[in-house]
């Protein structure tokens, strides 16, 4: 059922990077417009072919699909093997789909090194979208950590102030010095067991001591990624300071690196320490819930905001992860889904705002529903969407990862639901701010609603977040073998 001639996981997986080889070589610098053209015809080719993938995927079944593997080095027994099951499938579509959006955004944003920044994200797809299709830990970690590269040239160029460079390099030493805890235990793994082949580690049985070791050291790549508490550090300034592509791309799939290494590693790999571990990792996250929320309430730059809200709601993913069960890591694949999609149209909606008047500080905007009505309705949907009204994406990820943990502890369900409260609070006091009021003619005097292009890449998100929060079955059906399939590892 699954041998194809013509593997159309691995036209995906390699698309981008023709596209790029041919920007680079074909396309001069000076063809401004042809580069934007081709860099967006290559994306949304991309993206249609990752719903070919989706039309054809067998829901039925926990196997990976499109399933093949090619020899690298064959003296270390290393092998290329790719394949996509129902928690990698709607990443693929989230990067495909956010990348394409990406390159909409950035249509007038680059002035200078206009292919450089185009070939940047085509390089930034190709790793992302090789991250959640390999199916060997030694080159998962190359392309986990390839993904610095594209990002930290985008944050450190194309960057928004004069503390860009020093963004770029924080976020680039976090998350590298954390990651080489991971790729010791990689090394180690390898020694021991003579393969990095993930299929055939899952089924190895580690001793209990050294899964607590390995955990650990996984831990540190993957928390650094999401970031959890106290690993965030470099995150608010890296949002800060990117350009608004940059902060849409880091949000709506970079922050899921982590969250899909637990599950995709760290649950299955080690699931006697995942289990030992989880109270620890409670902690964590409901202190990143709390204080991801307080510490929003206090700041005063946009673009902030959002990231300091995103550190709360990865909180709630690394609750539902580590709840251990169906429902809190069904709830967490939907709540990462949700949140890629809402905290990207939340970036978009700052980027205008910067775009327009060349200030992302809070107090210079005050009544904007008297003159960009548009932008208003779009940024209140999306404000209550961020805080999981019912009827969006986020209700239904954040519901399945309480039932969750409401099967350990009621505790655990009051102190997350203070992460509801708290977000409720910042995200009304934000809209109220900036939406409502007297308009403030003394810093602003010249307005603009929302280009025809910014209403329509606003309108595709809405649809989106509506479609996931409306009938997320379409979206559980392919998820729930794949889930059960991890499960079965927890079982051990």
């Amino acid at each position: 059922m699954f041998n194809f001639t013509f593997n159309p996981l691995l036209t995906l997986l390699f698309f981008p990077l023709c596209g790029l080889f041919f920007l680079l070589i074909f396309i001069p610098d000076t063809k401004k417009n042809l580069i934007k053209v081709f860099s967006l015809l290559i994306t949304s080719i991309t993206f249609l072919i990752s719903l070919f993938l989706w039309i054809n995927f067998y829901e039925s079944t926990s196997q990976f699909q499109f399933f093949t593997t090619y020899t690298v080095i064959p003296f270390f027994n290393i092998n290329y093997t790719i394949g996509l099951d129902g928690i990698s499938l709607f990443f693929i579509l989230l990067s495909t789909f956010l990348i394409n959006l990406c390159v909409l955004i950035s249509w007038e944003s680059p002035k200078f090194f206009v292919k450089e920044y185009f070939l940047c994200f085509l390089f930034l797809e190709f790793c992302l979208l090789q991250i959640f299709c390999v199916l060997d830990i030694l080159l998962f970690y190359i392309f986990f950590e390839s993904v610095l590269i594209p990002m930290f040239l985008i944050i450190g160029i194309w960057g928004s102030r004069e503390r860009k460079i020093r963004a770029a390099f924080q976020f680039f030493l976090y998350t590298l010095v954390g990651s080489l805890f991971m790729l010791g235990a990689i090394c180690f793994i390898y020694a021991i067991k003579g393969t990095t082949d993930l299929q055939i580690l899952w089924f190895t049985n580690f001793p209990f001591s050294l899964q607590l070791i390995l955990w650990i050291l996984f831990f540190f790549g993957f928390a650094v990624k999401i970031p959890m508490f106290p690993f965030h550090i470099w995150l608010p300034e890296a949002h800060a300071e990117a350009p608004t592509a940059g902060s849409v791309i880091l949000a709506g799939v970079l922050l899921k690196l982590g969250g899909y290494g637990f599950l995709r590693f760290s649950l299955p790999l080690f699931p006697y320490a995942s289990l030992f571990f989880n109270p620890f990792v409670f902690i964590l996250s409901l202190i990143a819930i709390v204080y991801g929320s307080l510490t929003t309430l206090r700041q005063i730059d946009l673009k902030k905001i959002i990231a300091y809200s995103s550190i709360s709601h990865m909180g709630f993913v690394t609750l539902g992860i580590f709840s251990l069960n169906i429902n809190g890591i069904e709830g967490s694949i939907l709540l990462m889904l949700s949140h890629g999609l809402i905290s990207s149209a939340m970036f978009f909606c700052i980027g205008i705002l910067y775009d327009r008047y060349g200030s992302r500080i809070l107090k210079y905007f005050n009544g904007l529903v008297q003159v960009m009505p548009l932008f208003t309705i779009f940024f209140m949907f999306f404000s209550f969407a961020n805080i999981s009204f019912p009827g969006t994406s986020s209700f239904i990820g954040e519901l399945l990862i309480l039932v969750g943990l409401s099967k350990i502890s009621f505790s655990l369900v009051a102190f997350a639901l203070l992460g509801v409260l708290f977000s409720a609070s910042y995200a009304i006091w934000l809209l109220n701010r900036i939406s409502f009021g007297t308009l403030n003619l003394f810093y602003l005097n010249q307005f603009q609603d929302i280009s025809r292009r910014e209403f329509w890449i606003l309108l595709a998100l809405s649809f989106l977040v509506l479609w996931l929060g409306i009938y997320p079955s379409s979206f559980l059906y392919e998820i729930n073998f794949s889930t059960f399939n991890l499960f079965k590892h927890l079982s051990l």
